[in-house]
């Protein structure tokens, strides 16, 4: 008996000293990278995290990059050059697996140190709002019949979230999306002004940038991905199970770090983001963004990474868009 109660007293110590030297560690300045440009919705997230983590005092400084490109291999470099160092930081995008499969980039999750996600995101469909698309059953219709028809925009890449976002109830619904004409813009704001202007017919896009894009008056939203309707401007869109289509298109954020973290260093950043995410401050902003909370911790986020890798292979085996690979 002694044994154990000694056992437990050394346990409940250890675990304190584990967590204040993993917190003492992380006493420079962090740096949160983000691999899209500045206003985009990665960005967005990005930077309120920035607000809320030097807010509470989580950090002592933080600061937030921007590093475009590339699939997102420009941000990753940054984590490659810095293995086992909490202080670095990165957005954690599913398009991560998208790249991966596509060959757009050689790494993979597995190769870094997932954190936590933190929230989901929600692909909807628009059109322009003299369209003589009324409906997503319309749009559905016509595309059964006319797969090549019709341009359609998304952003950033082929093969990305918003991209898999469009074309998965599409082929749940019976279009042949192999034979669909989707045409990249570098972002979805820049995809919504070519849509305004005549030069593309549908635009697919997460709520932060169709919100404003609705309030212009000039544009229509057929359908969103989302489990459930959503509130606001968007209350009135029906979602695609509503449409008799059982497909949620989420495009969830989180938090990588680069490989070799410690227990305790995932630990803390696991609890420091945990403590954000239960604040009012961030429950609001994912509201004005139509976004949704869905905090899960490292084993969870690794798990959900490895189901989203099977869940978009079919999408993306249809569409097409993998690169050749070598000796094939």
């Amino acid at each position: 008996m002694r044994k154990h109660i000694l056992g437990l007293l050394v346990c409940l110590a250890v675990f304190p000293l584990q967590r204040a030297n993993a917190q003492a560690a992380i006493n420079k300045e962090v740096q949160f990278i983000v691999p899209a440009s500045a206003g985009a919705a990665l960005d967005l997230v990005a930077r309120k995290l920035q607000e809320l983590l030097l807010a509470k005092k989580l950090v002592n400084d933080m600061i937030v990059l921007n590093k475009p490109g590339a699939s997102s291999q420009v941000a990753l470099n940054v984590l490659d050059q810095h293995p086992g160092d909490p202080h670095y930081l990165m957005t954690l995008a599913t398009s991560i697996v998208n790249n991966n499969y596509l060959g757009n980039i050689k790494a993979s999750y597995k190769d870094y140190t997932p954190i936590a996600m933190l929230l989901d995101g929600y692909v909807g469909v628009l059109v322009r709002a003299d369209s003589p698309f009324k409906t997503a059953q319309e749009l559905v219709a016509h595309l059964k019949k006319n797969p090549g028809d019709l341009n359609i925009a998304i952003a950033a890449t082929l093969g990305n979230d918003v991209h898999v976002g469009v074309a998965k109830p599409l082929m749940r619904a019976g279009v042949d999306i192999s034979r669909l004409t989707f045409v990249p813009f570098k972002s979805s704001g820049e995809s919504i002004t070519n849509l305004i202007g005549g030069n593309v017919d549908v635009v697919g896009a997460t709520t932060p940038t169709i919100i404003p894009a609705l309030q212009t008056g000039k544009v229509r939203l057929l359908v969103i991905g989302s489990p459930e309707r959503l509130h606001g401007v968007l209350r009135d869109t029906p979602t695609w199970k509503e449409l008799g289509i059982d497909v949620v298109t989420s495009s969830p954020q989180g938090v990588l770090a680069p490989k070799g973290l410690t227990p305790a260093q995932i630990k803390f950043w696991e609890s420091a983001l945990r403590q954000v995410s239960e604040t009012k401050d961030w429950r609001d902003f994912l509201e004005r963004n139509q976004w949704a909370p869905h905090f899960l911790d490292a084993q969870e986020t690794a798990a959900m990474l490895g189901a989203e890798t099977q869940s978009v292979q079919e999408v993306l085996g249809k569409l097409k868009v993998r690169k050749p690979q070598a000796g094939n």
